[in-house]
């Protein structure tokens, strides 16, 4: 689907009906790396609506001059959760950069918010100043092709034919088609928010879910540990054997884990 904010066009992708939560992806992917991995959590799950919401240049969306750093990208995707669901609250889930997008949104319109599920968030957006692990492999299947470990490079610590297919399928396939020149000028020029996104004004008391990877070379799972007062009903979930991608490395526990999160926002812990 396709909606128009500021002359750009974005797309996204609506799956279900009932209570809306909308989803945004990491940093030059698009919205099948979180409809991968959240679609398989709702297939037995009525009266939610799946909003997949591809950024300004990711994905199918398109991108402008005009976007020039963090605090303009929040506004348009403020802007256009106001045109699908106006005035209703919502669920909300970020990956990765999208993570960091996910708490401006909760800074900004935190009454709407209803629940919020991070997955390996981005929490310092300068990666220089990130407490991060060394990059590793803990599995690698023996059939795997050497263009498939190129392909696969430090994205994922645990490489089998399985996590190759999804990674390829559902990251890749996202990177492959980004908008490059746009996104290497928006990280050196406007990555971060100019304000503190973590200062809010009053703690996030809603069920809450915060997902990391304990190899997670890219953003880490330490700094994460410095917002957690900000979230006094969340989970705090650090996974092993789960990289920046463990959402197609750890599938169980991650399943179990969102599963969990969605009773406890919905209330119905039987």
């Amino acid at each position: 689907m396709e909606c128009k904010i500021k002359n750009i066009s974005l797309n996204y992708e609506v799956i279900g009906e009932g209570k809306p939560i909308v989803m945004i992806h990491g940093y030059s992917v698009d919205h099948r790396l979180m409809n991968g991995c959240m679609e398989r959590v709702f297939v037995n799950k009525n009266n939610y609506k799946r909003i997949y919401i591809d950024l300004p240049g990711m994905g199918k969306s398109q991108t402008a001059d005009c976007i020039e750093n963090a605090d303009i990208m929040l506004d348009i995707i403020i802007e256009l959760i106001e045109k699908i669901i106006p005035n209703q609250n919502f669920l909300l889930a970020g990956q990765s950069y999208g993570g960091y997008l996910s708490r401006g949104i909760v800074k900004k319109m935190q009454s709407r918010v209803e629940g919020l599920l991070l997955i390996c968030p981005v929490i310092i957006p300068d990666s220089e100043k990130r407490n991060v692990p060394e990059t590793v492999v803990l599995v690698q299947d023996s059939d795997l092709s050497e263009k498939e470990i190129k392909e696969i490079d430090d994205g994922l610590v645990v490489q089998t034919k399985k996590t190759y297919r999804r990674y390829k399928d559902e990251i890749l396939s996202g990177v492959e088609i980004s908008n490059c020149k746009f996104l290497e000028k928006f990280r050196q020029n406007g990555y971060s928010f100019s304000f503190d996104v973590d200062n809010l004004d009053e703690k996030f008391d809603k069920p809450s879910l915060i997902i990391l990877g304990k190899q997670d070379s890219c953003v880490g799972y330490k700094d994460a540990w410095s917002i957690l007062d900000n979230f006094p009903r969340a989970t705090f979930a650090v996974i092993d054997m789960g990289g920046h991608n463990l959402q197609v490395e750890q599938v169980e526990v991650f399943n179990s884990l969102v599963n969990d999160w969605i009773m406890r926002t919905s209330g119905n812990l039987s």
